[in-house]
């Protein structure tokens, strides 16, 4: 499906951004560079989101500058799209390169251009222009480039060009339009986690002990490739036994154990988008006493929290209600003293529960798993904490994944040491209230053992 218009559409916001705050001004936004990842061998690459956000285009070594004028309800926009040259010889090597020459009508763009150019071409482009929209302060590189530019428009002030007098961060308004996702990102958003959802329960029906976290790691990518995803979102979380209570681990070498937790926190990324999926389950597929206890429990909280995910309600308000509902837990299982504490509202207040929950219930999810957004209203003059927390509105894509982790310790009851549970879904907010778009995937404990029965 041709998405031109899409990007014309993002491109045409930005430039109406631009207008109304400075009434004109130049855009700079550059993807990512190439990364080596040791002798002759370099990263898969993975373009800016911004700069695909606003392209679609997904090669490196490219630029996009945006010239934005007019008053009123007439704004005037030309783009630029500085590109690598068609090369035969290079393209033996490293692939068809799509070239300016057909990127204007590929792409949309206006005008297209060798990138060896662009240096050349930014004086000209920068002359006369009173406002610069660039990420500031993104590298030493980009910063020492934007010098340049500007070194050589002042050299032509005594021919009378203008330089640009004012810097503006470009990446504040991406970032806002990128909070709010369209019929068209949901859709790709969609169908990303779906894959995600097969590949977890591909790596539950596979499950046996006796297996490495390692090997549930390969099934979970077989899936998301073999689905037609082009990578994972981020690096895949296979944690068995006390790894479960290790938040950021790695699919390491160590044996699935019967008797004990598997958490997977794993999703691909599909056309540029995110997905963001974790579930826990038993290795021999059928949860213990306390086992249970602790994943019923966590359910719960993310059920609560799936009630407040609505319009009109804070981002906060999902995941206070699934710190209630972990509280009430652990104060229950004992693993919270109320004799101590006191009452519920006395444990949430004095923060008792972050040596068992010490993360968030939720972040914006989209062309990044961490995606871009401000989690608080944007308020001028008022400092990141006076600003009230962010209001949820139609669009809006959230993860929700509250969780337990009982590391070993003398006052904690042995039956629950080394207990790591979390469970994610990722949700679209809409008029409804949310849509779970990753329960393809059971979350249920009955629904997980009845899965996992060989």
């Amino acid at each position: 499906m041709n998405k031109t218009h899409i990007y014309q559409e993002r491109r045409k916001k930005l430039a109406q951004q631009i207008q109304a705050k400075t009434g004109g001004g130049i855009v700079i936004v550059t993807t990512a560079p190439e990364t080596s990842r040791n002798r002759d061998s370099e990263f898969p690459y993975r373009h800016d989101s911004d700069f695909f956000y606003l392209t679609g285009f997904e090669e490196p070594g490219a630029t996009l500058v945006m010239r934005v004028g007019g008053t009123g309800n007439h704004h005037h926009i030309e783009s630029h799209l500085f590109c690598r040259p068609k090369d035969p010889e290079r393209e033996v090597w490293d692939g068809i390169r799509l070239g300016p020459e057909a990127a204007t009508e590929v792409l949309g763009i206006e005008f297209a251009h060798s990138n060896q150019e662009l240096d050349h071409k930014l004086s000209e482009l920068l002359a006369d222009q009173s406002a610069v929209f660039i990420s500031l302060a993104q590298s030493a590189e980009s910063d020492r480039r934007l010098r340049q530019w500007m070194k050589q428009v002042r050299q032509q002030v005594r021919s009378g060009v203008n330089p640009p007098s004012e810097f503006h961060d470009v990446e504040a308004l991406i970032h806002e339009m990128r909070l709010f996702k369209d019929v068209s990102e949901v859709d790709t958003m969609r169908r990303a986690a779906a894959i995600s959802a097969r590949a977890h329960i591909r790596a539950m029906q596979i499950c046996r002990p006796g297996m490495r976290e390692y090997q549930l790691e390969a099934e979970l990518l077989h899936e998301f490739r073999n689905s037609g995803s082009q990578s994972v979102a981020y690096n895949s979380i296979v944690a068995s036994g006390a790894n479960s209570c290790i938040l950021h681990y790695r699919a390491g070498s160590t044996e699935l154990r019967s008797g004990e937790l598997c958490l997977i926190d794993a999703g691909c990324e599909l056309d540029g988008y995110a997905s963001d999926i974790t579930r826990t389950f038993p290795v021999n597929g059928k949860f213990t006493g306390p086992q249970r206890a602790l994943y019923d429990i966590t359910l719960a909280a993310q059920e609560a929290a799936i009630a407040m995910t609505k319009i009109g309600n804070t981002f906060m308000q999902p995941h206070e209600a699934a710190l209630k509902v972990l509280t009430q837990g652990l104060l229950d299982e004992k693993l919270l003293n109320l004799a101590e504490l006191g009452s519920l509202d006395n444990a949430i207040e004095t923060e008792a529960y972050r040596r068992f929950y010490m993360h968030r219930t939720s972040h914006w999810l989209g062309m990044d798993v961490h995606d871009v957004g401000s989690y608080r209203e944007p308020a001028e003059g008022k400092t990141q904490e006076e600003k009230p927390w962010r209001v949820l509105q139609s669009g809006m894509v959230i993860t929700i994944e509250p969780g337990l982790y009982v590391r070993p310790s003398d006052d904690v009851d042995k039956a629950f040491w080394n207990i790591g549970i979390r469970i994610e879904d990722d949700a679209v907010v809409n008029d409804a209230g949310c849509e779970l778009i990753s329960r393809g995937v059971p979350v249920n404990a009955n629904e997980i053992e009845a899965l996992m029965k060989h």
